[in-house]
């Protein structure tokens, strides 16, 4: 009996600690009996609890600060220095690493670039670029408190476990477990929209909003959702594949099986292949002196660069992106009724391109109540919001509190 009230004990005290850990993350500087007061915790409790985390260098006391009468009251904040945590996002084209304060800011970054001959290797490259990025910076290996991967295609997160994973040719790879083994580091592994939906609640347009959605558009199409501040995952961890919802009846065959999937239409492949087509049916575009004779080297990104420059068909085919991408932001917010959509990934960062002819049909096709109440904006962390949100994953651990006892 008495094990089992020390252990509740520590287990509470665990856990008011990890909740005034965070509110100092959220609010400071602030005072100890700020801090009480948002807690519901006495003031010997919290002094003895902040005493803890004085003395693991996480918490640092700061000036005083101003009152109006009496003694003036010490501030606490984090110190984003007193350890480090490293992310890594998995693309389809390369592993981008990078180690983080614990502000997410990011200190020292590695690229990796990936060919279709290295996906059988994708986890020893990850293992590689880690090492490199921690050589690189020169951190002591016990300021690292853990990786944080983030992974395309359907995720384990509880187990750390890349269930499929079709670019890769991934099936049921135990990723964490196997970064684990070799590095000693703790390690959480989810899907990358997911991973980018968390960071952008902690540190993008998601702060302070407790319902959006993050709609990632690159190589493929997914969305994170955020429901009361916490990424929605799904009874088997496959919420969010809004890439494979069709807006073409008779659209082209998706790898998935289906037929005019949103990714078939308005990813980076997509939109290539597309400029591809009317090339071959003798349309003319500036795209052909770019790509050369080999048609294939036409890219997403050209598309958009020579769309920029004035070309017609570029033009057409960014438009006709854009209103693809609308039909499916509009199903979002008609089944979700978000405050936010949040757009990311390479292809949404084409600017007004794209993003004018998305929110045009987005307003258009979705329901008028719901409409009116949400924003379409695109991502804060731009184009480090994978690796931002893989370092999320591990500040989450750190940060989060299951609930609140005295």
């Amino acid at each position: 009996m008495d094990k089992i009230v020390t252990g509740s004990f520590q287990l509470m005290k665990k856990i008011n600690r990890t909740l005034i850990l965070d509110i100092i993350r959220q609010h400071g500087p602030i005072s100890r009996a700020e801090i009480a007061k948002m807690t519901k915790l006495t003031p010997p409790t919290v002094t003895n609890l902040v005493r803890d985390l004085l003395k693991t260098g996480i918490v640092v006391e700061g000036d005083r600060m101003s009152s109006s009468g009496g003694r003036k009251a010490i501030e606490l904040k984090i110190n984003p220095r007193a350890y480090y945590v490293i992310g890594v996002d998995v693309g389809i084209s390369k592993v981008h690493t990078v180690v983080t304060d614990l502000e997410a800011k990011i200190l020292q970054e590695v690229y990796i670039p990936l060919k279709p001959e290295d996906y059988p290797g994708i986890i020893d490259l990850i293992i590689r670029s880690i090492e490199q990025v921690v050589n690189q910076f020169k951190v002591d290996k016990e300021k690292l408190i853990g990786i944080g991967v983030g992974m395309h295609g359907l995720v384990n997160s509880r187990e750390g476990i890349a269930v499929f994973a079709p670019n890769f040719n991934l099936h049921d790879v135990p990723v964490k477990a196997l970064i684990e083994e070799k590095l000693e580091i703790p390690t959480y592994v989810d899907n990358d929209v997911r991973a980018m939906a968390l960071g952008e609640s902690w540190f993008g347009h998601g702060q302070d909003v407790g319902n959006f959605v993050m709609l990632n558009v690159g190589y493929g199409i997914g969305a994170g959702i955020v429901f009361n501040h916490e990424v929605y995952h799904g009874v088997s961890e496959s919420a969010g594949e809004i890439g494979h919802t069709t807006v073409v009846d008779d659209g082209p065959r998706c790898n998935c099986g289906n037929y005019g999937c949103l990714e078939v239409m308005a990813a980076g492949p997509a939109i290539a292949q597309r400029a591809i087509k009317e090339i071959k049916r003798g349309v003319l575009t500036s795209l052909t002196h770019r790509a050369g004779e080999d048609l294939e080297h036409i890219t997403a990104k050209m598309v958009y660069e020579e769309a920029k420059r004035g070309d017609e068909l570029s033009l057409r085919i960014m438009e006709d992106t854009g209103r693809y991408l609308g039909i499916g932001v509009a199903n979002l917010i008609n089944i979700l009724n978000p405050e936010k959509v949040v757009i990311g990934g390479g292809v949404a960062q084409a600017g007004d391109i794209l993003f004018e002819p998305l929110v045009q049909t987005a307003m258009m096709r979705a329901m008028e109540v719901p409409a009116r109440s949400v924003q379409i904006v695109p991502s804060l962390l731009g184009e480090k919001a994978g690796v931002i949100g893989a370092a999320t994953l591990v500040l989450r651990q750190l940060f989060k509190v299951t609930k609140v006892e005295e």
